[in-house]
């Protein structure tokens, strides 16, 4: 009797702040399936792996009318790993998106706490891994963090309303450090939507990302570089014909002094120091809906790397092909099938970097060239 009369009161302790709130949703996602890696060093491996197309996750997000064209605004989302319980994003709580902000319909919004940088708000749209495809089909090492590797914390966002087609916003996070710049990131974006065309662009700089644990990127591995200064520019376009749509989209990463890797560890030549890495993706991708529950989609990626030593440049090349399919049992849930293919080509620089690796595998391959298949399923509550 004790235990109801306590889970009752409980219960009204937690439901009686939503009472005053205009909307609170809880919502989730659970993506999760089986992966094939032709070659993990070395060797074939079957495994099965929590999110792929989009990280499972559950969240709250709400909003308080508060008159005159005003609200108060929330959102919390935690990943998590659906094969061990873990949560994602090195183990924090809310580690995909934690704010609180104000937003007005005329002058748009602003949001302070943990969140994603423009790069993800804008430029993603026009990529195949930041639209349908997921990190099996994002750039090598996801260096442009268009597959949102890493989210900022201590950030101040403003969105603008959408204003005949346009709009944009920005992003400063603060490092929390007495050193102003050490770990700190800012971001800006825009995009254009004029009938079936979307054209966006996006720039991103981050000042010693993860020098320090409580800045804007976190040294908890969630990180795509590890240098004294990532700097991350693009534009890409996307137009629908019909069933069909077709995407194109550049960008420009730089990472001044890298030593790390979030995906595959240390960066260390085998002579010389590593000064800096420039990588460059052209992109191309297409889907077809061939029904209301059914796509295709293919895309095509070429990145030219440019390895900065002090005892000379490099030159490496990376080629990225991706299939998927997708059939919709429901409105909730999907099938979908998907692989990718890399082949490292160019100047060999004695590091990691020389080694195929697509993303969502374990470990790089024993060569220059990694395939990944994987057959999962995906619930939408």
């Amino acid at each position: 009797m004790k235990i109801k009369a306590t889970a009752a009161l409980l219960m009204t302790a937690i439901a009686f702040p939503a009472v005053a709130q205009s909307t609170v949703t809880l919502y989730g996602l659970v993506d999760e399936g089986i992966n094939y890696t032709n070659n993990v060093k070395g060797n074939k491996q079957f495994s099965l792996q929590s999110g792929s197309v989009q990280g499972s996750r559950w969240g709250m997000k709400g909003a308080e009318d508060l008159g005159g064209g005003l609200k108060a605004v929330f959102q919390l989302e935690s990943g998590f790993n659906i094969n061990n319980g873990k949560l994602g994003q090195g183990g924090l709580m809310f580690g995909r998106q934690a704010w609180i902000g104000i937003a007005s319909d005329r002058l748009g919004s602003i949001r302070l706490g943990r969140q994603y940088d423009s790069v993800v708000d804008y430029l993603a749209k026009t990529t195949a891994n930041g639209t349908w495809g997921g990190g099996t089909m994002s750039h090598p090492y996801d260096n442009d963090n268009t597959d949102n590797s890493f989210r900022v914390n201590n950030t101040v966002k403003y969105v603008s309303p959408e204003l005949a087609g346009f709009n944009f916003g920005g992003t400063y996070s603060f490092s929390n450090d007495t050193n102003f710049a050490k770990n700190r990131q800012y971001s800006a974006g825009a995009q254009y939507t004029i009938g079936d065309l979307l054209l966006a662009m996006a720039y991103l700089q981050a000042d010693h990302p993860s020098a320090t644990a409580g800045g804007a990127i976190n040294n908890g591995g969630d990180e795509n570089f590890v240098g004294s200064k990532l700097r991350v520019f693009g534009a890409g376009a996307t137009y629908t014909v019909g069933a069909a749509k077709i995407g194109l989209s550049y960008s420009n990463t730089y990472v001044a002094g890298p030593t790390t890797s979030g995906y595959v560890g240390p960066i260390t030549p085998v002579s010389g120091t590593l000064s800096s890495l420039r990588y460059q993706n052209f992109e191309i991708h297409g889907k077809y809906q061939f029904t209301p529950a059914f796509f295709v989609g293919a895309t095509y990626t070429y990145t030219l790397s440019d390895f900065n030593a002090t005892t000379g440049k490099l030159r490496p090349n990376y080629q990225t092909v991706g299939l998927m399919a997708d059939y919709y049992v429901s409105k909730r849930t999907d099938v979908y099938v998907q692989g990718a293919y890399q082949h490292v080509g160019g100047d060999r620089t004695g590091t990691v970097l020389d080694y195929a690796y697509v993303p969502v595998a374990s470990d790089v391959s024993s060569n220059r060239n990694q395939i990944v298949a994987r057959v999962a399923l995906r619930h939408r509550f």
